[in-house]
This record gives C-alpha cells, structure tokens and sequence, in this order.
C-alpha cells in the first residue's frame, strides 16, 4: 500500500507540474531577447571602436608577453 502511494504522489506531482505554471521554470524567450540583445550591443560598440579596442588588446598583450618596448 506504501508503494502506491509513493506512486500516487509522484504522478500528482508530475500532472500538477505539467498542468500549471511552475515557478522554477525559467522565461526562455525574455533570456533569448537579452542574450541577443547583448549580442547587437557588443557588435554596435566593436563597430564604433574597433580600432581602440585592437590598440589596447595589443598593447595589453605586449606588455604581458615583453614583446613591446
């Protein structure tokens, strides 16, 4: 009899996760719009300042690696 209530439970627990709004589940499409609007800013400020941004990378870079003066 144990058993089946066990069983009982779980399969409760199953149609009520399915039948309703669970508040662990996650806004996929609101994480979707913010992981592709991060994506459009990072792409707008590398066009505005691609140049400044190579500078310093490769200065950063030479300065670790002692390549630079």
């Amino acid at each position: 009899m144990r058993a089946f209530a066990y069983l009982f439970a779980a399969l409760s627990a199953l149609s009520d996760r399915m039948a309703g709004e669970d508040p662990e589940r996650g806004d996929v499409p609101g994480w979707v719009m913010v992981t592709v609007m991060t994506a459009a800013l990072v792409l707008a400020i590398l066009a505005v300042f691609q140049e400044a941004i190579v500078t310093a990378v490769t200065n950063a870079l030479n300065s670790v690696t002692g390549a630079g003066g």
